[in-house]
């Protein structure tokens, strides 16, 4: 069961679940909230995101990413844990199941929405695996952007308004930009095993100057972002991400002066940490506005 949970990766499930109750909240703003599809939208994002977390670790695995120089956690397939063709069955599994659970969601949207969970499933596989994977070929911040800001905000809220305004687009920016630092946390720990076994990430490609410019700006744009909402009668939505901005700094900051190593890993642990913080503030910044 360590194992599971560990292939899980429990700390990057704030990125699933941010987008769902940021979208939950504007749609409570603006009269339209619907509690039962949140919820299936919420547990369709998790289990998505265990999935892609699954498949990263069996495809990683099979590509020699995860090998004795990569500083990360340790993964349960490298390890020996979890055997690779059972790691591969659970993954297919769990995809299934939510797939049958987004099904759940036609009654409240349209018919086409069944394509954009067909999206959703392809990405979590697709991000690490096939013949063309994603993030190896600096594709997974632009990824990350859509499926986890863009595409959940807008269709949480979507399924609950029936339609899909400016508002919405915003929020999506906001949150697609802070969760990419998970990502970009992630990949400028790893930057020298990455380039080492092929993997090109944007860090890879970039260098190590444009991946700690890249977290601060990132940060930076989705609290801007959020200032829109001083004109759109939600005051507090666009104060309260300050407070993010502040640990968002700190954490850059850190990032920053640690530069390498093993260390960094705390860095992309407090990175999920200002994600929630960021949604949640967020979230109660549309609902007391």
């Amino acid at each position: 069961m360590q194992a599971w949970l560990l292939a899980a990766r429990p700390k990057t499930l704030t990125a699933a679940a941010t987008p769902v109750i940021v979208a939950a909240a504007l749609a409570f703003h603006n009269g339209y909230f619907y509690w039962k599809p949140v919820v299936i939208c919420l547990f369709f994002a998790l289990i998505a995101q265990i999935v892609s977390n699954f498949a990263n670790d069996y495809f990683d695995y099979k590509k020699g990413t995860d090998n004795e120089e990569r500083l990360g956690p340790q993964r349960a397939v490298s390890e020996g844990w979890i055997a690779p063709k059972t790691m591969l069955y659970a993954t297919a599994g769990l995809l299934i199941v939510d797939l049958f659970l987004g099904l759940r969601l036609l009654y409240y949207g349209e018919w086409w929405l069944i394509f954009v969970g067909i999206a959703v499933a392809l990405f979590a596989l697709a991000y690490s695996g096939g013949p063309y994977p994603l993030a190896y070929h600096g594709w997974g911040d632009v990824c990350v952007f859509f499926f986890f800001g863009i595409i959940p905000v807008g269709f949480t809220y979507y399924v609950q308004a029936l339609h899909w305004d400016l508002p919405v687009t915003i929020c999506g920016i906001a949150v697609g930009l802070v969760i990419i630092n998970i990502l970009v946390a992630n990949n400028y720990r790893d930057r020298d095993s990455d380039a080492k076994s092929g993997k090109k990430t944007t860090i890879v490609l970039f260098g190590e100057k444009f991946g700690r410019l890249f977290y601060l700006f990132n940060g930076i744009v989705a609290v801007i972002c959020c200032q829109y909402f001083l004109f759109d009668n939600a005051v507090w939505a666009a104060v309260l991400p300050f407070v993010y901005l502040f640990l968002h700094v700190g954490t850059w900051r850190e990032m920053v002066r640690i530069g390498s190593g093993k260390q960094l890993v705390g860095v992309l642990e407090k990175t999920a940490r200002n994600v929630l913080v960021f949604g949640v503030l967020l979230f109660f910044g549309f609902l007391i506005s």
